[in-house]
């Protein structure tokens, strides 16, 4: 998935947006404005944990670093914690827009054995 340059990432997101807002097509009208700005972070986040992603396979979590005469030590790797932190982010964009979608109602007759019983 990798993105190149700035204007593969913003299509790469607008791809994603529309992706998403298919999933959302037939939402009442008073839950799209709502939507749509969770629906543009969600594709955001999601494009750019991509990148990360790739940097994380090429290099690792961690890595080693010293300070002056510091031994070294091996840390979490900040683009590690940057891809921590936007995932919990977009974990609960997803889990909005989740709860956004209607119900479905669950099918009638037709179940298995235990349930017609």
């Amino acid at each position: 998935m990798g993105v190149e340059n700035f204007e593969d990432k913003n299509k790469a997101i607008e791809k994603e947006e529309r992706r998403l807002f298919k999933i959302y097509k037939d939402i009442e009208e008073k839950r799209k404005k709502t939507i749509e700005g969770l629906i543009q972070r969600a594709a955001f986040l999601r494009i750019t944990l991509a990148e990360l992603e790739e940097d994380i396979n090429i290099y690792g979590v961690t890595e080693w670093f010293s300070q002056g005469d510091q031994e070294p030590y091996l840390r979490e790797r900040p683009t590690a914690r940057i891809y921590n932190s936007m995932n919990t982010s977009y974990q609960k964009i997803i889990k909005q827009l989740t709860d956004l979608l209607p119900k479905e109602e669950p099918p009638r007759g037709g179940g298995d054995e235990f349930d017609n019983f």
